[in-house]
């Protein structure tokens, strides 16, 4: 059980950025490769739009190698988790339930946002930001004991396929092993068998499923997923698909400067039992009590222009900043995702090169399952 994974990632010499067992994949289909928390990952195959489309029409298919996965094994397993995340892992009874949630510091800041699986009694798996990834393990592991062993699986690949068509195209490129019974998964469950993964989950608001695999059979997977027209799509439409989706990136609209309460994250954290103490949860009890003092929302433009991260916006509770933002192909105009001050204002302006440019303020997702969920005429 306790077995040390071997390593499988590829480090660029020069860079000294790693690459992923699938990086030759993009490089043979013309992708542009750029630097990503370490990593040399595509950011496009060549149309960004086109990318961004086939994930919300048909089957769009991703690179996550560089996300961190990590093994939580032993009798102290569970009880290690439910101190460590906000959310509640004894939530999970069935093997192969997933859960989302944020780990926080002692002043309810966010120290990531993560999905665990539960694989068996005292084993669990999770998956981390690849941003975050050294610095959650050695969070992590301060924390353990000996009735915990954290084994970080650089072995693994992660492969996710996301859209309406994505699950029935995909599923006949998986092994035989794995094949019965992954079409009935429920969304935020899993399917182990041997080395092989398959989570009903994603970060795009579409269907699909996340497959861990090990890293030198992702190759072969990935080239069976492409050859069946499954188009092969880089961070450019993985980050529109989210905003659309109303999706928290770490690092922009959330960090260890924010806490749950004003970052939409408020229903990830369970405060009962009562009696479950958790890092964070002083803090957190006390922010509700007193009420958040700020808001993440969304922002549709009412006119031309698209907003960027950092720029200012104004309401009549007072001045935010946008936390992500860019143009929605499904809207066919700038979104984004804003914090800023609590209250009841419906409308914003955005400084974008100087200019105040008028904004509604929406409640996120814009859209979600290929449905528009968002217009100028529903603002909250």
């Amino acid at each position: 059980m306790f077995n040390v994974a071997p390593v499988h990632f590829i480090r660029d010499e020069e860079s000294m950025e790693r690459k992923t067992a699938l990086y030759a994949e993009h490089v043979a289909a013309g992708a542009r490769i750029v630097p990503f928390a370490g990593w040399l990952m595509p950011l496009s195959y060549g149309s960004e739009l086109a990318e961004h489309r086939a994930v919300r029409e048909d089957a769009g298919l991703f690179d996550v190698s560089h996300m961190g996965i990590a093994d939580i094994e032993g009798e102290g397993a569970g009880n290690f988790l439910r101190r460590l995340l906000a959310n509640d892992v004894a939530r999970l009874t069935v093997p192969g339930q997933a859960q989302y949630g944020v780990m926080l510091n002692a002043e309810g800041g966010i120290l990531d946002d993560l999905i665990v699986y539960y694989l068996a009694p005292g084993r669990y798996r999770v998956v981390i930001n690849a941003a975050r990834r050294e610095a959650d393990l050695n969070w992590m592991r301060r924390r353990g004991s000996a009735a915990v062993r954290i084994v970080e699986r650089e072995d693994l690949a992660l492969i996710a396929v996301q859209g309406p068509r994505a699950r029935e195209r995909s599923v006949v490129e998986f092994p035989e092993a794995i094949k019965g019974g992954v079409l009935d998964l429920k969304p935020f469950t899993a399917a182990e068998r041997g080395d092989w993964m398959v989570a009903r989950t994603g970060y795009t608001g579409e269907d699909g499923w996340e497959v861990m695999l090990p890293a030198d059979r992702a190759p072969s997977l990935w080239r069976g997923l492409v050859s069946m027209g499954i188009r092969p799509c880089g961070l450019a439409a993985r980050d529109s698909l989210r905003l659309e989706a109303g999706l928290n990136l770490y690092g922009q609209d959330m960090d260890e400067a924010t806490h749950p309460y004003e970052s939409n994250l408020g229903w990830t954290v369970a405060l009962e039992p009562r009696d479950r103490e958790f890092i964070g949860r002083d803090a957190l009890e006390r922010i509700k009590s007193e009420g958040p003092r700020r808001r993440l929302v969304g922002l549709v433009l009412r006119t031309r222009g698209v907003i960027r991260h950092g720029q200012v916006v104004r309401t009549a509770d007072g001045s935010g900043v946008v936390t992500s933002g860019g143009f929605s192909p499904s809207l066919e105009r700038s979104i984004a995702l804003a914090r800023i001050p609590a209250g009841e204002a419906c409308e914003a302006t955005v400084e974008i090169r100087g200019r105040a440019v008028a904004a509604a303020i929406v409640k996120p997702p814009f859209v979600r399952r290929g449905k528009l969920l968002v217009t100028l005429d529903n603002q909250t």
